[in-house]
Parts: structure tokens; sequence; C-alpha cells
């Protein structure tokens, strides 16, 4: 568990953070799920990500927008959806059998994880005034790191609602958003890089070792949502399954990145945790 008492850039430096994306979800447990966010845990996760979903209502809920036919086998969207009919449902596990696990709010999700780890707020966006009075009235704006695009809407309202929370860009270049956001009073720890090649700025030695000394951290993702959407150059969770630790997530850590995100947050604890030298780190987690 990271030490919450400390900077983010602090609790990376002796080894990556791992965040566990939508959780750790197999067999009957869903992603996005309490269960999925406490199996994470179990296996040393430092971060959990979570997306949020906005019923018709306003009631915010732990979902990845645009998934219900995949795990409600719905055709509805929550978004169309009163919470009434939201909090009857049932998610389906990998089997595509219904299971006995409900769609949680985003205020239960909070409540499960409120001092254990950071909280990455995904689809941050899409409601940026709602979520952010939601991590207000949770108490867990110090463990929330949230995240947008940098369209001039986004960056407006994380200003004027977010300033004070751990904020991540999404970027794309080595643009000077960062600088910017942060001579604007807004908390701006870093940036989440997508990148399609080695070649690119954003992933260059240069442009991490210039984060860093700016006490900045960078994050990559390294989990495959869809095989043809290239978002950390092949540096993924399948290549490091299948070929091995060093093609994928040794690689990115060697470049300098200060989070990874994966779905196989036990397996890359594990790995991170052999490169530490017996001196450094306790043990690996007991999973």
């Amino acid at each position: 568990m990271p030490d919450l008492n400390k900077s983010i850039f602090e609790n990376a430096k002796s080894m990556p953070l791992v965040c566990a994306h939508r959780g750790s979800a197999s067999g009957n447990i869903p992603c996005n799920t309490l269960a999925a966010f406490g199996a994470a845990l179990m296996q040393g996760a430092d971060m959990i990500e979570l997306d949020v979903a906005v019923s018709a209502d306003g009631k915010h809920y732990v979902f990845h927008p645009g998934m219900e036919r995949a795990y409600l086998k719905i055709r509805s969207l929550i978004r169309l959806l009163p919470s009434k009919k939201v909090d009857k449902l049932r998610l389906y596990n990998p089997d595509g059998t219904k299971t006995q696990y409900g769609v949680n709010t985003l205020a239960e999700a909070f409540d499960f994880l409120r001092g254990r780890c950071y909280i990455n707020v995904d689809k941050f966006w899409t409601d940026v005034p709602g979520i952010s009075r939601a991590i207000r009235e949770s108490g867990v704006e110090k463990q929330v790191v949230v995240k947008t695009g940098t369209s001039a809407r986004e960056l407006r309202e994380v200003r004027e609602h977010a300033s004070d929370f751990m904020f991540m860009p999404i970027v794309r270049s080595t643009d000077d958003v960062t600088d910017l956001l942060a001579a604007e009073g807004v908390n701006c720890i870093g940036a989440e890089v997508l990148f399609k090649t080695l070649d690119e700025p954003c992933c260059s030695p240069a442009y991490i070792e210039e984060m860093h000394k700016k006490g900045r951290i960078l994050f990559a993702n390294a989990e495959v949502y869809d095989h043809k959407a290239v978002i950390s150059a092949g540096l993924t969770d399948d290549a490091s399954v299948t070929q091995g630790p060093e093609a994928g997530w040794g690689k990115l850590a060697d470049l300098g990145f200060d989070v990874i995100q994966t779905d196989w947050p036990g397996l890359l604890k594990n790995y991170l945790l052999s490169r530490v030298p017996s001196s450094g780190k306790a043990g690996a987690p007991n999973i």
C-alpha cells in the first residue's frame, strides 16, 4: 500500500506504482465492482482505476459507459435509465452468466477504497462538476487522481471545479499543457501519455527526465482494450504475459514511467518486486 501521506511522486521513486484497470476481474467477479477492487488490493495494487457512468437522474455509478450490452446484457445505456432501474441490474461474468453483483455507486466505491490506495477516476470528463462534488462528499480528495483530455472545455471545468485534485491530462505530445496548468494553480501531478511508437516525443528519455525534474509523474497504459488500438507502442499486458514481463512491463519501467496500468496487477507487482534489490522492498504479495 502506498503511503498516502507522501506525494505520489515520492511513492513511485523506488519502483513504478501498479494501477489495476477496473480492479481485478476473473471467475465470477466482474470488473468495476468492490469485489474486483478488493482482489486487486490483495494482489498488491497501489492504485485502482474505475469508470464513472451517470444515470438519467444524475446518480453516479461505477461502470464503463457504452459497455452495457457486454456486462449487463441490456440494450439501453445507464445514462438513459433512472437510478431505480440501474439499482436492480445485475452484472454478468465472462461466461455470460448473471452474477449476484449489482452496479456499485461511486459513493460505495469511494467508501470501500478510502485510505487504502490511490483512486484513478476515469470518465471524469463526462461530469466534472458532479463527480468533483461526489469526491468531496466522500472525503477522498487526497487519494483521487482525475484526468481529462486537453480540450478547452475540459481544462476550464478542471480549473473551476477540481484544481486542488491530483490531475493528469491525457496527452499524445509533449506540449506545455502541464506547465500551463501548474502556472494557473491546477494541481497537475503529471500526464497520462499515449504513444503508437517509441519514436514519439512523449516517451523519449529527454521528456521523461524533464518531467521528473519538475516533480511530475508519467502514467502508461499496458492494458489492451482493443488489440487494434495502439496506446503504448506494443508494450502491453499481452506481450508481457505471452513473451515475458521484459517484453512489455520491463520496457515501460526502464523508460521511466512512474505508474503502469494493467489488467494483471498481481503478475506486474511480483515482477516489479523481483527487479528491486533484496535490501529494498519486502517480499512479493501473497496472491
